[in-house]
C-alpha cells in the first residue's frame, strides 16, 4: 500500500493516522465524561476518579500530538477529490465539517492542557518515563483566572468537537449506505475511487466557516466566565488588631500531598497581631496571633474539597487561630532564627504548633519567612481517607511577610 496520497486514494500514513487520532478522541472523551460524574467521598472514590482523569489527560495530550502530525502530513500531501463534486453545497459543508475536526482536535486537547497547567495536584498526566516531562507548560502560570477560561473554553471546545465527530459520521454513513460510493471505503481500507475532475484549490468559505464557529464558541466560553473571575490577591487582607509591629505584605501557603503529587495554595486572607522586641531576652521575645479566614483558602482544582466538610469545613470552621510565644534560638538571637511556640486551633481541634523562622530587621522593616508541618490527622480532617495514597498525612505550612514597625 503506497504511504503518499493520490487523488483516487489516501495512503497508507494518512489512514494509519486518522484512525489512531479517532482512536485517542473516542477513548479520551468517555473517560472524561465518566470521572467528572464520579463521586470522590472516599479515599477508594478519590483515587478512581484521579485515575481516570489521568487517562483522560494522557490520551487527550497523546491526540494533541497524533492530531498536529495528521494535519501536517496532510498539508503536504494531495487530498483525493471528492466523488460528487457537481454537489457544491454538500462538498462546502464536508469541507467545513473536516475544518471544525481539525481545529477541535488542536484546541480540544490544548485547552484542556491549558487548565491542568494552570492548577496544580490533581491526575498528573501520565508521561512516559524516558520523556522525563513535568506537568506545566512553557508560559502558563498558575493562576485561577486562567484555569477558568481554559476550563470553560475545553468545556465549549468539546461540544464541537462532539458535534463535528457526529457529523462527519453521519456523512461518511451517507456516503456508504445511501450513495453507495467508495467515501468510507478509501479510509477504511484504502480502496481506490473512480477518477473525478478535481475541485481545485481548498475552498476558503469553509475554513472562514469553521473558524467563525470555534470564535463565537470562545467568545461564549469566555463570557461564561467574566463575571465570576477575580484576579486572587497579591497581599493578605489585614486588619489592624494591636501590637507593635504591622503587617504591609505577605503569603500564607500550604502544601499537601495528592494522589503522589504537590499541590500548593494559599489563604487570600488572615491577620497577625505581633508583639516583639529583638532587645528583649530570647526566652521570651513577644507574642504572635494569627487570624485565618479559612474559607479564602485557593488550593488549585480541589478547593471546594479542601474547604468541604471531610476537611477544613469551612462553613462550620470559618477561622483557624494561632496563638504563640516568640523566642530566639538557643545560640542567641544575633543569628536571626526564633521560633513560635503555640496552639493552633483549626477545624473544632486544639494542636501545639512551633513555628521556626528566620527574621532580618532593617530600622523599622521587619521581612521574616518560616516553615513548620503539621498532621491533618491531628484536626480529625480527611478521616474519610485514611492512608497517604490518595491525601498525604502531612501538610507543609510557609509564611512570609514584611511589617513595619509601629509606636506602642
Amino acid at each position: 500500500m503506497p504511504l503518499h496520497n493520490t487523488a483516487q486514494r489516501f495512503g497508507s500514513a494518512t489512514r494509519a493516522l486518522h484512525w489512531l487520532t479517532a482512536l485517542l478522541i473516542l477513548g479520551a472523551i468517555p473517560l472524561g465524561m465518566i470521572a467528572n460524574g464520579m463521586a470522590y467521598d472516599t479515599s477508594e472514590a478519590l483515587a478512581q476518579k484521579a485515575q481516570l482523569f489521568s487517562l483522560h489527560k494522557t490520551l487527550g495530550v497523546a491526540a494533541f500530538a497524533v492530531a498536529l502530525l495528521r494535519i501536517l502530513w496532510a498539508f503536504g500531501q494531495t487530498h483525493p477529490a471528492p466523488l460528487h463534486p457537481d454537489r457544491r453545497i454538500e462538498t462546502r459543508l464536508a469541507a467545513a465539517i473536516h475544518w471544525l475536526l481539525y481545529i477541535s482536535l488542536l484546541a480540544v486537547p490544548l485547552s484542556g492542557w491549558v487548565h491542568h497547567a494552570a492548577t496544580s495536584g490533581f491526575a498528573p498526566i501520565l508521561w512516559p518515563p524516558f520523556l522525563g516531562l513535568g506537568q506545566d507548560l512553557p508560559l502558563v502560570p498558575k493562576s485561577e483566572s486562567i484555569a477558568q477560561i481554559a476550563a470553560a473554553l475545553h468545556w465549549v471546545f468539546t461540544k464541537l468537537l462532539i458535534a463535528a465527530i457526529l457529523l462527519h459520521i453521519i456523512g461518511a454513513l451517507k456516503h456508504h449506505v445511501i450513495d453507495k460510493d467508495a467515501t468510507l471505503r478509501r479510509m477504511l481500507s484504502g480502496a481506490t475511487a473512480p477518477d473525478v475532475p478535481s475541485t481545485g484549490k481548498a475552498q476558503l468559505l469553509p475554513i472562514v466557516a469553521a473558524f467563525l464557529i470555534y470564535a463565537i464558541g470562545a467568545g461564549i466560553a469566555i463570557s461564561l466566565t467574566s463575571t465570576a473571575r477575580q484576579a486572587p490577591p497579591t497581599a493578605p487582607q489585614i486588619t489592624q488588631t494591636g501590637g507593635n509591629w504591622q503587617v504591609q505584605s505577605g503569603t500564607l501557603a500550604i502544601t499537601v500531598q495528592q494522589l503522589g503529587s504537590a499541590v500548593t495554595g494559599q489563604f487570600a486572607a488572615w491577620q497577625a497581631e505581633i508583639r516583639f522586641d529583638e532587645a528583649a531576652p530570647v526566652q521570651d521575645m513577644g507574642s504572635v496571633t494569627v487570624t485565618i479566614d479559612t474559607t479564602s483558602l485557593s488550593l488549585g482544582s480541589v478547593s471546594d474539597q479542601a474547604k468541604g466538610p471531610d476537611f477544613l469545613n469551612t462553613a462550620t470552621h470559618a477561622n483557624a487561630i494561632f496563638t504563640a510565644r516568640i523566642s530566639g534560638a538557643d545560640i542567641g538571637a544575633d543569628t536571626g532564627t526564633y521560633t513560635a511556640t503555640g496552639t493552633l486551633s483549626l477545624a473544632g481541634a486544639e494542636i501545639p504548633l512551633s513555628l521556626p523562622f528566620t527574621l532580618q530587621i532593617t530600622g523599622d522593616t521587619a521581612i521574616m519567612q518560616g516553615q513548620t508541618t503539621l498532621d491533618r490527622r491531628d484536626a480529625n480532617i480527611g478521616q474519610k481517607y485514611p492512608d497517604e495514597a490518595s491525601v498525604g498525612f502531612s501538610v507543609g505550612i510557609n509564611v512570609a511577610l514584611t511589617a513595619l514597625r509601629t509606636t506602642p
